[in-house]
């Protein structure tokens, strides 16, 4: 597995176009796409099919499905009634029955139509939130301490992985293990603006602290030469080694 494929490009935005172009642009310098709320809700599971058909390339569905048990568990249903994501995102915070039935329900559906489950990842605490805010939505810990809090829920209730900011990766291998996969957004080239992202990293130094996927959106979609932008960024991981995932 080659650096470059640790990259998911974060395609936010429902303009199928403008999605086709980012593809097309950078497609051989990066391992896969991340399609959110946004497209989701324009376009659904006819636009994932005409977005991924026919691409080899690593789809992360990132809709964050959080609620009770029995609803999320159709809604993992439903996003896979198309091109099967290899990754779906869903909220730690709704509790170990609901990540347990997401798992097991992903699973189930995987068997029944001969494909490979999707890898199902749980959000800690979002990337926009500092511990300021933490403490404005009633949590009493801080954003790390949430975080790895959260992690081990989920490892216990089965899920792949996570999602986290760069600044937990290395408290939550230490808990969860190396073989817990983390998934790091909030990655900013050097010079690029933050935007409203307030936990923030490079991603050499989201790779050297153990990031098993970078997910990078804006600084790619928004820059004037895509291609160029996304060759450098994964030019300068290639001195580092990893295990593969």
């Amino acid at each position: 597995m080659k650096n470059h494929k640790k990259i998911l490009v974060a395609l936010d935005t429902p303009n199928m176009s403008a999605i086709h172009n980012t593809i097309e642009q950078v497609s051989d310098f990066v391992g896969g796409f991340k399609l959110g709320l946004e497209f989701f809700n324009y376009n659904g599971v006819n636009g994932l099919n005409k977005v991924m058909t026919g691409k080899d390339k690593f789809l992360f569905l990132d809709l964050k499905f959080h609620d009770i048990p029995n609803t999320v568990a159709g809604a993992i249903r439903g996003c896979m009634s198309g091109v099967v994501p290899n990754m779906i995102t869903i909220h730690t915070s709704g509790g170990f029955e609901m990540m347990k039935r997401a798992k097991e329900e992903s699973a189930l559906v995987a068997s029944s139509l001969g494909v490979k489950p999707p890898l199902i990842i749980g959000v800690t605490v979002l990337t926009a939130l500092d511990d300021n805010d933490m403490q404005d939505i009633g949590y009493s810990n801080d954003t790390q301490a949430q975080a790895i809090k959260l992690a081990k829920l989920a490892k216990k209730a089965g899920l792949d992985g996570i999602v986290c900011s760069a600044f937990e990766i290395e408290s939550i291998k230490k808990v969860c293990g190396d073989d817990f996969i983390l998934v790091v957004p909030g990655i900013r080239p050097q010079g690029t603006d933050s935007g409203d992202q307030k936990r923030i990293m490079t991603p050499e130094q989201a790779l050297e602290k153990g990031a098993d996927y970078l997910v990078i959106g804006r600084p790619i979609t928004q820059a004037k030469n895509q291609r160029d932008i996304v060759k450098q960024i994964s030019s300068s991981l290639d001195k580092y080694t990893f295990k593969s995932i």
